[in-house]
């Protein structure tokens, strides 16, 4: 299984790309940023330096989208990367989230997302797509290599990426919602005659490393945390709009079941600790959504998500310890988890 790190493109850039290059001397394999233009600043000018000064990572956003991007220019800015530093990256893509509703904007319908995963791909490969009514191929573009990785929660998506995607991004690291959300990946794979083992999965979660299990570090680390649980619950809310609370068994009962106490969600703190708008999260749910604990706890959690089928585990790293954890993974995670 590979392990990836997952940054907010926070100013100034050069932290960005200097986390990049440790990343990549702790061994792991890619390095993915939100894509919100917004709230932070523009990642795709950001990669070309992370590139520049890495030789092996693959870098992409985790997550682009639809709405605020145009297709056919994602397409060239991934394969322009590609001719500078030798097909290195990579596309993750939703139906849009904070880089749209930040603007009052609404996340795109699944068949935009659909079309959007078509179009990028066939562009940003050398190959012929349609967009609209016209029929588009970048002559340049001869070598270029992309895969599109979609993310997904609800049923209609997780079926979306099954069909359609390179790979699947799952954003929490609970061993049993993983479990229900890949095996729906690869039973909607199977129903259009594609090998459900040709789709990488990728479960991406906050990582906190803790030099030991003593209760006052743990909850300074699960406040760190927080956060994501109520991003998280952002998504949910939405599929508990469309689906219902989980009871009918379209979506797993553990996944909606914590946000009963959800109030609201305010963009201006998207993905940072220690934000207002997530105290209805309860310690289980960051203990379950995340991987927190002494290297040993991530060890063997890594281990539970690998047996499922996992291809990648991308840490988070939106909290008070960055260096702290890159070089626990990097001295006491990696080499030991590949040994296995």
């Amino acid at each position: 299984m590979d392990l990836g790190i997952v940054l907010q493109t926070n100013p100034p850039a050069s932290r960005v790309v200097d986390l990049t290059v440790a990343a990549e001397e702790a061994g792991f394999s890619h390095v993915w940023t939100f894509d919100s233009h917004v709230l932070w600043e523009e990642p795709f000018v950001i990669y070309s330096a992370m590139l520049a000064r890495t030789q092996r990572v693959l870098v992409g956003p985790m997550v682009t989208n639809p709405a605020t991007r145009d297709w056919s220019v994602l397409a060239s800015m991934f394969a322009t990367l590609n001719e500078m530093y030798g097909n290195r990256t990579i596309c993750g893509i939703g139906r849009g989230d904070s880089a749209v509703r930040v603007q009052g904007g609404r996340p795109t319908t699944l068949a935009s997302l659909r079309e959007s995963v078509g179009v990028i791909r066939e562009l940003a490969n050398g190959r012929q797509a349609t967009v609209g009514e016209k029929t588009l191929r970048i002559p340049w573009i001869t070598s270029s290599q992309l895969e599109v990785w979609v993310a997904a929660y609800g049923p209609k998506a997780l079926a979306l990426a099954g069909e359609v995607g390179d790979g699947f991004i799952l954003q929490l690291a609970d061993p049993e919602i993983a479990s229900w959300m890949i095996t729906a990946v690869r039973a909607a794979a199977e129903a259009v005659g594609r090998d459900p083992s040709a789709i990488a999965f990728c479960v991406a979660a906050p990582a906190y490393v803790l030099p030991d299990g003593g209760p006052e570090a743990r909850a300074h680390a699960l406040e760190q945390c927080r956060w994501f649980g109520g991003m998280v619950g952002n998504h949910v809310a939405d599929i508990v709009a469309r689906y219902g609370d989980g009871s009918a068994g379209v979506v797993p009962q553990a996944l909606t079941d914590y946000i009963k106490g959800r109030e609201g969600y305010d963009y201006a703190e998207h993905g940072r600790a220690g934000n207002t708008h997530t105290t209805f999260v309860p310690d289980e749910i960051v203990e379950r959504f995340c991987i927190i604990g002494t290297p040993e706890e991530h060890l063997a959690k890594l281990r539970v998500l690998a047996d499922l089928g996992v291809d990648q585990f991308a840490a988070y790293l939106q909290h008070d310890a960055i260096d702290a954890t890159l070089e626990a993974y990097g001295a006491h995670v990696i080499d030991r988890f590949a040994a296995v």
